[in-house]
């Protein structure tokens, strides 16, 4: 062992405290023997709790073995005590082990001395490898509940998000049918777009649920943090008022993270609205960053963390602070220390969930009326920002006049699909759920280009439902369409198919169905040409 053993020793005579030193240096133990005199001072120095071991005379004036052993088994239970006596034998050391002495060892015996503390040592490492694996699996056992309640919101999500994602269409979509048909100056004009904000208010909530329960899809791509923190600052500005003075201190080094832009975004926001929320009166808000090789693993993490180049975002407020009991539950799903209306006990939550599934992880420092900071920890990556290129420039939405098969149970998504495709010049023929689908197809197949089909449907789903017409109709283009997020991928077992998801407006939903069929339309070209120009005796 390289720090000197801590020793007291209750002895009247210094040689014999001077022998024992003797012997457990020249065995291996270095030690620091403190030779104590009286009650006072032994009961001051088990207070001050500076001690690894004790050695004791049963028999001393000042102090008998018994009283010795009950102060230090009061006052520093987890210190051993060997008794190291010249008077106790037989009967009485037995009976001093039971009331908790570590050994008893006669003076004429020295020789166990050594022995016996390593054993003493030995034992102490092994409860000390012992209390850390408990804490460690204490500390797993925490985060293998969080997961568990992040797998039960998103079971919630993934079945309420279906027909949330209906109604939303619905109301996003009508919204902009009516903003498309409005004047500018139409009086009711602000309060329809008021409407369209709610629903897209409500779409960013669905958003949030099934990000922290990891059903929300990603689409990482590498950014620059202090760009994104550029781009937030009017918004966040006028997010957090006038009481609250902001300031930003991004790093001086380009800090590229990977990851997708609306979950970075969400972070930022979420813990802004937090910080002002514990500002009822105003303060001082800053956000910083920097670039970190860290060597530790932050205090929430689900995946272990890899040491290594991290970037680190900092959000700190002057506000009113967290206690310990608040902070232990401040990630957890619908927790909120707000008023009923105020909050949704989301906002952390979503933190937690994004930087998690990001591979980082969060360091939380609060002190009640000094406000807190949230370090929020993300890899480092050092390839260069991945800027999205306009290759698709916004152009007139354009319609056709092919005949559609459009399939949907919600009665209100089906009509407002309906009503645009219709507006754009499709023949629309429609049916409520799969089995309908094919009693209303069958005297259109001739004409039938493109099936469009919710995927969850009672009875026959699209998918069955698309595998059943394509037998009978090959070339039949289909467009797939879902509010479940595990739907999402569904089309990649078939190429050919295409996916768009729910909430969408009814210029997305038009614009889709014009890109699937030009891909046929394009498709059939190529062939054309290609059978061209084949040899008459190839195509014979």
């Amino acid at each position: 062992m390289t720090t000197p053993l801590r020793v007291l020793h209750l002895e009247s005579n210094r040689h014999v405290s001077a022998r024992i030193e003797t012997m457990l240096t020249d065995g291996g133990i270095p030690c620091l023997i403190r030779r104590i005199e009286s009650r006072a001072a032994f009961t001051s120095i088990l207070t001050e709790g500076q001690v690894d071991l004790i050695l004791a005379e049963f028999n001393l004036p000042w102090l008998d073995g018994p009283s010795a052993l009950e102060l230090a088994r009061t006052l520093a239970s987890d210190v051993p005590v060997i008794f190291v006596s010249t008077t106790l034998q037989g009967t009485q050391s037995i009976e001093q082990l039971d009331r908790g002495a570590t050994d008893c060892i006669p003076q004429n015996e020295l020789d166990r001395l050594v022995p016996s503390v390593r054993r003493v040592l030995r034992e102490q490492q092994e409860r000390a490898a012992r209390a850390r694996a408990e804490a460690a699996l204490s500390e797993s056992e925490a985060q293998f509940r969080q997961v568990q309640k992040l797998e039960a919101v998103g079971r919630l999500a993934g079945g309420l998000a279906h027909d949330f994602n209906n109604l939303l269409t619905v109301i996003m979509g009508q919204s902009q049918v009516l903003l498309s048909e409005m004047d500018q100056n139409d009086a009711f004009r602000s309060r329809v777009e008021e409407m369209h904000k709610a629903g897209e208010r409500a779409r960013i909530l669905i958003r949030q649920l099934l990000t922290f329960s990891r059903k929300q899809p990603s689409e990482a791509r590498v950014l620059s943090l202090n760009t994104v923190l550029a781009d937030l600052e009017p918004m966040l500005g006028r997010l957090i008022g006038e009481d609250i003075r902001l300031t930003l201190r991004p790093s001086v080094d380009d800090l590229n993270v990977k990851t997708d832009p609306a979950w970075l975004e969400q972070v930022v926001m979420n813990l802004v609205v937090n910080a002002k929320d514990a500002m009822p009166k105003g303060g001082k808000l800053q956000i910083e960053t920097t670039g970190v090789d860290l060597d530790h693993a932050p205090l929430y993490h689900i995946r272990p963390i890899t040491p290594g180049a991290y970037v680190r975002l900092s959000v700190a407020d002057s506000g009113c602070g967290m206690t310990p009991e608040v902070q232990s539950h401040m990630f957890e799903p619908f927790f909120t220390t707000k008023e009923e209306g105020k909050g949704t006990g989301l906002g952390l939550s979503t933190v937690f969930g994004i930087v998690t599934q990001s591979g980082g992880g969060l360091d939380v420092t609060s002190k009640i009326g000094e406000g807190t900071r949230f370090d929020v920890y993300l890899p480092r990556v050092e390839t260069e920002v991945m800027v999205p290129s306009d290759e698709n420039p916004a152009m007139p939405s354009r319609g056709g006049q092919e005949t559609i098969l459009l399939v949907e149970d919600d009665e209100d998504v089906r009509a407002l699909i309906r009503d645009q495709l219709r507006k754009r010049g499709y023949r629309i023929v429609e049916a409520r759920n799969g089995v309908e689908a094919c009693l209303v197809a069958t005297p259109y197949m001739r004409k039938l280009q493109l099936l469009l089909t919710d995927i969850v449907m009672p009875g026959m789903s699209g998918v069955e439902l698309a595998r059943n017409l394509l037998m009978i109709k090959p070339e039949l283009s289909v467009l797939l369409i879902s509010g479940y997020m595990d739907d999402v991928g569904v089309s990649a077992s078939e190429p050919s198919w295409a996916y768009l998801q729910k909430p969408f407006t009814p210029e997305a939903v038009a614009d889709k169905v014009r890109e699937v069929l030009d891909l046929k339309s394009s498709t059939q070209k190529r062939r054309g040409h290609a059978s061209a120009a084949l040899p008459s005796s190839i195509l014979k």
